[in-house]
């Protein structure tokens, strides 16, 4: 059974940052421009999350920035509806449509297949490919020594991914956002719908969970 999101934090109040006023009021002037720009800011950061999250089978045969080119038309095309109602930062905002994107992708190449992999999880009302398991498990597999042929790693990728599965998946998102993706932890609250503490108590325990898991498998962190 997956540890339960219950407890203090999960019910605190959440305050959110706001995007400056200023970058609000160029995008209302010369949207497409400005979120060309924004976008290409942080181009490499959402090129991290594709790279991260996209599941194996389709890796040889989507290029991730392909999937940023759909996300940013699908971007273009929704920016009315950012305008209207400015509950995210632009960079969180434009996050979100490109995991989104992924998730289309996702569909559009497994189908309803029904390996855990091809389906979907929900974190705080935003959609994900349900990768995150298997995709901590690969990169932290794929900076042992140890495991020294690719059937070993694979092996050792999914007992890996099956412990880590036992973990919530808000405590999963946790270590993929801050540890993975290199979002801060004001970021990763906003990401994941709760308060900057609860965010930071949450890393702080989900990253003691990740390396006590490690040791029983003699992994290093």
């Amino acid at each position: 059974m997956n540890d339960t999101d219950a407890g203090p934090d999960s019910e605190q109040e959440v305050s959110l940052p706001k995007e400056d006023p200023e970058l609000l009021e160029r995008l209302r002037q010369d949207g497409e421009q400005v979120l060309a720009e924004v976008f290409a800011l942080n181009r490499e950061r959402f090129w991290h999350l594709v790279t991260f999250r996209m599941d194996r089978r389709i890796a040889a045969r989507v290029d991730a920035d392909d999937v940023l080119q759909e996300s940013f038309v699908a971007a273009s095309k929704r920016l009315p509806h950012y305008l209207r109602d400015e509950a995210y930062t632009l960079f969180i905002w434009l996050r979100m449509i490109v995991a989104q994107t992924l998730v289309d992708v996702h569909r559009r190449h497994l189908g309803t297949e029904k390996r855990s992999a091809g389906r979907e999880v929900s974190i705080r009302g935003n959609r994900y490919p349900q990768t995150t398991s298997v995709s901590l498990a690969a990169h932290l597999v794929a900076n042992q020594t140890s495991a020294s042929n690719s059937v070993q790693r694979d092996e050792t990728s999914k007992s890996l991914a099956d412990a880590i599965e036992q973990m919530s998946p808000l405590d999963q998102e946790t270590i993929a956002l801050r540890h993975f993706e290199g979002l801060t932890n004001v970021e990763a609250a906003q990401v994941l719908g709760i308060s900057v503490t609860a965010a930071s108590n949450r890393y702080v325990r989900a990253l003691s969970r990740l390396k006590d898991i490690l040791e029983q498998l003699n992994l290093d962190v």
